[in-house]
């Protein structure tokens, strides 16, 4: 059982203004103290592209290497102890329904709710509700300036949790990230929402300094499960392989990882689930390293952190 810190003592490293919240989906908790609970980390499955289709404009995929992927982070998992969920993504409405139906078929993780539209995500809330998965899925994402229907949508499919990313186009600082949760936490409550994460919007490498420094200031001002896809700063890296070498791109996604961590991400969306072997053990060290803060302030990480799992 995870103890948190003893809140009499000094602050230090990481430790927050507000009182540190979990969530719990599907069996999985995230947030929390840095350092107690282990990472979870998100792979995302049928994005554009995704090698696993034979032919992606008819929705047609090899299941086999679809599942092999999903096993491989449920591997990983179970070797480092961080938790996985799976980002299940749809272009269309019928895609992301099939999507969500073999991903539920072929692992209990919680899943992500991903379309590439509002509607699409509309009918990935509709199939959840029908089939009795509202307890086990993160609606992704929405953004301040969702519109109440949307928000009353999700509530009625039953669906707890959501994902607030904070595009914020007033002000796309590290500042106007907090700002964005500021506007978004009261509808949220009020459409009866209770179970909030926040991404705090990586789109390049330069966004990924704000969007770190916004990490730590939400879970400061407000105590909730923080983090991102981080993985787009390497990503939209033009200059990396031309520049680098092809051999830098699969150390940098591990890299961007573990720096955002290391800031206080209690989740990570690392992009193609295929980098769950780079991932995992780069953020299983730094979830290791900030264990030992803990111990030293009293408390004790979770019996299935990678600090007990990895040495």
């Amino acid at each position: 059982m995870a103890t948190e810190l003893d809140e009499s003592a000094p602050r230090g490293l990481l430790e927050f203004s507000a009182e540190q919240q979990t969530v719990e989906i599907g069996g999985v908790r995230v947030g929390g103290q840095p350092g107690v609970l282990p990472t979870v980390l998100i792979g995302s499955i049928f994005y554009h592209g995704h090698k696993i289709f034979i032919d992606e404009d008819r929705d047609e995929f090899d299941r086999e290497q679809a599942a092999k992927r999903i096993r491989l982070q449920e591997d990983f998992a179970q070797r480092t102890g961080n938790p996985g969920m799976l980002d299940v993504v749809g272009a269309t409405p019928e895609a992301l329904q099939k999507h969500l139906e073999f991903a539920a078929s072929i692992t209990k993780m919680p899943l992500l709710i991903d379309g590439t539209t509002t509607d699409v995500r509309l009918a990935g809330l509709k199939y959840v509700a029908e089939v009795g998965l509202a307890d086990r899925v993160v609606y992704n994402s929405i953004q301040p300036e969702i519109d109440d229907g949307e928000l009353a949508a999700i509530r009625e499919a039953g669906v707890e949790c959501v994902l607030a990313l904070t595009y914020y186009l007033k002000d796309f600082t590290a500042k106007g990230r907090v700002q964005a949760v500021r506007e978004l936490l009261p509808r949220v409550r009020e459409a009866g929402i209770r179970k909030l994460i926040v991404d705090t919007c990586v789109m390049d490498l330069a966004t990924m300094g704000q969007a770190c420094s916004a990490i730590f200031d939400v879970k400061d001002e407000f105590g909730l499960p923080c983090g991102g896809g981080v993985h787009n700063a390497v990503a939209m890296w033009r200059g990396l392989k031309s520049k680098m070498g092809e051999q830098a791109e699969k150390p940098c996604v591990a890299s961007a990882c573990a720096a955002a961590v290391a800031v206080g991400a209690d989740f990570v969306l690392y992009g193609p689930i295929e980098d769950a072997k780079y991932v995992f053990p780069a953020v299983a060290m730094v979830d290791t390293a900030l264990s030992q803060l803990v111990m030293e302030k009293g408390g004790r990480p979770d019996e299935n952190h990678p600090r007990f799992r990895i040495g």
